[in-house]
């Protein structure tokens, strides 16, 4: 069995008015929330379990999931992270990550404003070991949240290489960076436990941590599967920029 666990807890401020009433989550293209897109993606993975961490305009998503728990015959939890207006992705995450800790099992970790290609979380799901989704195609920009992987070592048809990250973040030079990681990963069941003791350090540290830090102390000790998108198509929604971009993809990926 495996676990999906979809971030949903931030406020959208960059996509006003869009979001004064509803989170990312809940915006619809062609009449279906990301959110149940995102659900009806992990289905096609053979997910059949979730975990919704939600926190601004939570009660619209609380309202939502059991909705969709009966038309897909799914299993969908929700959790909330009250400090949503003052933390960031890794509070949420390790929410979610502490509750799977107690009774151990693989999850993929989605960012709750993505829209991807279904075959994206096919693959994620599909790899051995924690893993992460990085995006070789797409030209690099400074919001792009890069990542530099040394020693990296890739299979025959480089779709999935092994290695440590060296960095990770916005800030790092496009032309040293592998790819950008695009917000969907995977935390096999051996590797709960070190996650969350890393992501643990990460909030101490500072609550508005992003958890995808956390992947590179973590390449340290275990192995993790970079899985490339080569070509497959995504977008994150941060904007109104954004918003236009993934309503276009929505149409692509459905026609």
């Amino acid at each position: 069995m495996m676990i999906g666990v979809i971030l949903a807890a931030g406020m959208g401020t960059r996509l006003m008015p869009l979001t004064k009433e509803i989170p990312k989550a809940l915006l619809e293209i062609n009449e279906m929330t990301l959110l149940e897109r995102m659900i009806r993606n992990c289905i096609e993975a053979d997910i059949s379990k979730f975990i919704v961490v939600v926190g601004y305009n939570r009660d619209k998503v609380t309202d939502l999931c059991p909705v969709l728990a009966e038309r897909y015959g799914v299993e969908i939890k929700t959790l909330t992270n009250e400090k949503y207006e003052v933390t960031n992705t890794s509070v949420s995450t390790y929410i979610a990550s502490q509750m799977i800790e107690e009774n151990p099992e693989d999850f993929v970790l989605v960012n709750g404003d993505n829209v991807v290609d279904p075959e994206i979380i096919k693959r994620i799901a599909g790899c051995r070991h924690t893993g992460m989704i990085i995006d070789n195609y797409k030209k690099l920009n400074e919001e792009s949240f890069k990542i530099i992987i040394e020693n990296e070592q890739s299979n025959e048809d480089k779709s999935i290489s092994t290695g440590q990250i060296a960095s990770i973040g916005k800030q790092l030079d496009i032309d040293s960076s592998s790819g950008e990681f695009i917000g969907v990963s995977k935390v096999i069941s051996d590797d709960i436990s070190d996650f969350n003791e890393i992501l643990s350090q990460l909030i101490d540290e500072n609550p508005q941590n992003y958890y995808d830090f956390a992947y590179k102390d973590l390449s340290r000790i275990r192995t993790i599967d970079y899985v490339m998108t080569n070509g497959l198509k995504w977008t994150e929604i941060d904007d109104h920029t954004d918003w236009e971009n993934a309503q276009k993809l929505v149409d692509e990926l459905e026609n």
